[in-house]
């Protein structure tokens, strides 16, 4: 157990049998150690012969497939998803090679619920350490990106509990705050992960060496993308932060493709809380009601600790795109896009979203006046749709609509909907 498993400890006890890390870890139930060991090599050699014999030697009779845990499951497609990704690298569809996969994989994604191939969550997170480690090139910095990412999941899996809680609560609440601060301390680990990423994977090795690894494949006429840090989603985070009444139709559309690769529960996660009130909304609607220089103290608390999570936020997506325009530079990349299908283009927009309500709450927080909500929108009219916010940072600045005005609608909190400023009923 690494020490970042410790942020969300006993992940096993929440009955979820893809939270039995060390458990899937541990499971071989292809038996596939001894060969999988070989496939840097075969790779190495472009041995398109070998993967084939190596994925059809390692498939399942399907009655016993059919019998296996969730745990075995997960492991299984772990397992054949290595050999997936390097045969689709090597200009090869998996399924045209051996025909017989296809019915395998749509039964373990239905035993697992998930999607039939497998995700970045299989080639991190449940990949085992040590000598079994799975790996498609076998370079130490292909297992150091892998380590990144793992170093991710137990604090996001902490976060989703308390933005849950967050979703429940308003900024008068004291919990609200509490709820807030307890988010950063979990999502501050992406960003360790991508100084982590930055201190020992080069652009140049993920863009030229370990990015065709992660193309999509053809499973029955449908295809499936690789595993992709985009699969990792902070943008559940995002939702009840702000992204749920305050984003972006690029965003929008790009989240609709990203959901179904992510746990049934954190699919659960997003259709629970899309569509609601942002804490970011509820905060604006909240201090649009204050008069005065200074904001009550519960409110003021509330609003440093969303500009701390936001700031976090926009600190781990400015250091992402700096990798990202170096991996997909003219002179170095293959690709125009990135394993989750989204071009740098959008990664600025959605970072130039969380700095904008970065801003707005910093300035709340700050008791300027002037970030009020308009008073169309404290009369409880529609909210407006947010408009498209271009990638080309100077352009978003003046184009995109005011963050306050375009999230807080019909919302006001219920201190002041009581008619009671200041007090919850």
């Amino acid at each position: 157990m690494a020490l970042y498993d410790l942020v969300a400890p006993r992940l096993e006890e929440r009955g979820d049998p893809r939270y039995r890390i060390a458990d899937i870890r541990d499971a071989d139930p292809l038996g596939a150690d001894a060969l999988l060991a070989a496939v840097p090599a075969m790779n190495d050699h472009a041995d398109v012969p070998a993967l084939t014999v190596a994925l059809r030697a390692l498939l399942p009779d399907r009655e016993l497939a059919a019998e296996w845990s969730v745990v075995d499951a997960l492991a299984a497609m772990r397992d054949l998803g290595i050999l997936l990704g390097s045969l689709k690298r090597h200009g090869t569809q998996p399924a045209a090679a051996v025909p017989e996969v296809v019915p395998i994989l749509e039964l373990l994604g239905r035993r697992t619920d998930m999607v039939p191939r497998d995700t970045v969550h299989h080639y991190t997170t449940w990949n085992p350490l040590g000598p079994r480690q799975r790996m498609y090139t076998g370079d130490p910095m292909e297992g150091r990106l892998q380590e990144a990412v793992r170093m991710t999941f137990p604090g996001l899996v902490a976060a989703l509990d308390t933005c849950a809680r967050l979703a429940t609560l308003e900024p008068y609440d004291p919990g609200f705050a509490v709820a807030l601060d307890r988010t950063a301390h979990h999502v501050q680990s992406i960003v360790d992960a991508i100084d982590f990423t930055v201190a020992h994977v080069s652009p140049e090795y993920f863009a030229l060496t370990l990015r065709p690894y992660f193309e999509e494949i053809d499973v029955d006429g449908r295809d499936y993308l690789g595993p992709a840090a985009a699969q990792v989603p902070l943008w559940l985070i995002d939702l009840t932060l702000w992204q749920c009444d305050r984003s972006d139709p690029a965003y929008d559309a790009f989240l609709a493709d990203s959901v179904e690769y992510s746990l049934p529960s954190w699919r659960g996660f997003h259709a629970r809380y899309a569509g609601g009130i942002s804490a970011v909304s509820k905060l604006s609607a909240a201090v649009s009601w204050e008069s005065g220089d200074r904001l009550p103290p519960q409110l003021a608390a509330s609003a440093h600790a969303l500009g701390r999570v936001l700031k976090i936020l926009k600190t781990f997506r400015a250091r992402h795109i700096g990798i990202a325009r170096k991996a997909y530079a003219d002179d170095v990349r293959l690709y125009d896009e990135g394993s989750g299908g989204a071009p740098v283009a959008l990664l600025r927009s959605i970072l130039d979203l969380t700095r904008d309500n970065e801003t707005l709450v910093r300035r709340a927080s700050q008791g300027v006046s002037g970030a009020a909500p308009s008073p169309a929108d404290r009369a409880g009219t529609a909210r407006p749709q947010a408009a498209h916010v271009p990638a080309q940072p100077s352009p978003a600045a003046t184009a995109a609509p005011s963050p306050v005005s375009a999230g807080a609608g019909a919302y006001a909190p219920r201190a002041y909907a009581a008619g009671r400023p200041g007090r919850l009923r």
